[in-house]
């Protein structure tokens, strides 16, 4: 549907639920698909499940997107590899366990911050230098219902996402003249790991995780289609974001929530 064959996009946090899902969608697409992850065992099984399937070539390349060195290395070792990167998605996120404020402490508060907003940012500056020189790119945010109403999930989850939105329309703004095309989409419930994963990120400083979306009455209450979205109807929207069928979408949020956010 999608013609992205034969281009180079990286993608943040691509190991599991809607990043595995986009990676192996670009990789069936053609891509050449860099996995930039912190989870060392999960991005190498998916590395390696994909490639041994022949349907694409995906390269896992550890990597903690709240140190600058090592996202900067995954832009630029990207581009001394294939000679060329033509899109970025940051999808990398953590959940903070619907603490509230008072219950958020400064450990969880700076990782929730430093891994949602800070990585997004360390990737997007990155790749937009690259991009500057080339007079084209292509980035997509992952955010979340979370930063478009409250009650999605905690204070710091909440206030990483709303920024996310903000810093991508700020930076779709700067420079969309110059080529590149910046948006954001912004899952509503959808069934992932990303609970038990951002308890294995977070340690010790990982509250319990309390979750939206697991009662049937909340769901039925909450989401008009009354039902949890899968991680391919997201890897659906980025991959079309990504295409040049969306050429005039700039600075704009795409939301896949189930009617969450129409009511």
């Amino acid at each position: 549907m999608f013609n992205l064959n034969g281009q180079v996009i990286i993608i943040t946090g691509g190991e599991t639920g809607i990043g595995l899902a986009t990676v192996e969608h670009l990789a069936s697409a053609g891509v050449n698909v860099v996995l930039g992850g912190i989870l060392e065992d999960k991005g190498t099984e998916a590395a390696n499940s994909i490639n041994a399937k022949g349907v694409g070539n995906v390269d896992f390349v550890q990597t903690d997107v709240r140190n600058l060195a090592q996202v900067e290395e995954l832009i630029a070792g990207t581009i001394r590899k294939y000679g060329k990167l033509d899109g970025l998605i940051c999808n990398a996120a953590i959940f903070d366990g619907f603490a509230s404020a008072v219950e958020t402490s400064d450990e969880l508060w700076e990782a929730i911050i430093d891994i949602n907003l800070r990585g997004t940012f360390y990737a997007c500056r990155a790749a937009i230098r690259h991009f500057l020189t080339v007079g084209k790119g292509n980035i997509v945010n992952v955010a979340s219902v979370g930063g478009l109403v409250g009650g999605a999930d905690g204070a710091s989850y909440t206030a990483s996402k709303h920024a996310v939105i903000g810093l991508s329309k700020q930076m779709a703004c700067d420079y969309a003249k110059d080529g590149i095309r910046i948006n954001t989409v912004c899952p509503g419930s959808i069934q992932t790991e990303m609970r038990a994963n951002s308890t294995r990120i977070l340690g010790e400083h990982a509250p319990k995780m309390r979750g939206v979306g697991v009662d049937p009455e909340w769901l039925q209450r909450t989401v008009p289609m009354q039902r949890k979205g899968k991680s391919a109807d997201i890897a659906d929207m980025i991959l079309f974001l990504l295409s040049d069928k969306a050429d005039y979408c700039v600075g704009q949020n795409f939301v896949v929530d189930g009617g969450w956010t129409a009511k």
